[in-house]
């Protein structure tokens, strides 16, 4: 768990292949205000899931802090891999059954996960996926690695890899003149 947790910070904070250290990961996270959500929400995850008394139940509260303050809603018992890139954090939600692979991209207004809490099954989410704004992703489905989702797209099945996926929606405009 700790070598993930500086893979993460080192590819989405520090942003370079120099080796990984803790005095640059702090300096990137305080000089770098892009960079903050990513530092303390690795930190405070990684602690969560350590699951030691106190410091679970003061990472929890932290991580439900962060999600209020970025206006959104991330599980932290949801596996997300490194790399990830938030574009525009607003309404953001990211369900606790959710195992979301390396360097994914989410842009604003997306739902992933199932539909009710104990439904069963997981979304599953591949490497170098790219995900439009006010996307739902719902149900227990897998979508493959280097899939490119468009914005405003409903997906509730299985997407093979290498796949572009949208929701083809056509607007009637009528006018009338008065």
């Amino acid at each position: 768990m700790y070598l993930h947790l500086k893979k993460c910070l080192q590819k989405e904070v520090v942003k370079n292949d120099n080796p990984f250290t803790w005095t640059k990961t702090l300096h990137r996270a305080i000089k770098c205000p892009d960079r903050r959500f990513y530092f303390w929400f690795r930190i405070w995850g990684y602690l969560f899931k350590a699951r030691k008394g106190f410091i679970h139940r003061l990472a929890k509260k932290k991580l439900i802090k962060l999600n209020h303050y970025y206006a959104m809603d991330i599980s932290p018992l949801a596996t997300i891999g490194e790399g990830l890139e938030i574009r525009h954090f607003p309404g953001l939600v990211i369900r606790p059954d959710c195992v979301i692979g390396k360097n994914v991209v989410l842009r604003q207004n997306i739902t992933i996960g199932q539909k009710a809490r104990g439904d069963g099954g997981k979304t599953v989410i591949g490497d170098n996926v790219n995900i439009g704004a006010g996307t739902c992703i719902i149900g227990d489905i897998t979508i493959g690695s280097n899939v490119t989702i468009g914005a405003m797209s409903f997906v509730n099945k299985d997407v093979p890899d290498n796949h572009t996926v949208y929701t083809r929606k056509e607007t009637i405009l009528v006018l009338r003149e008065n």
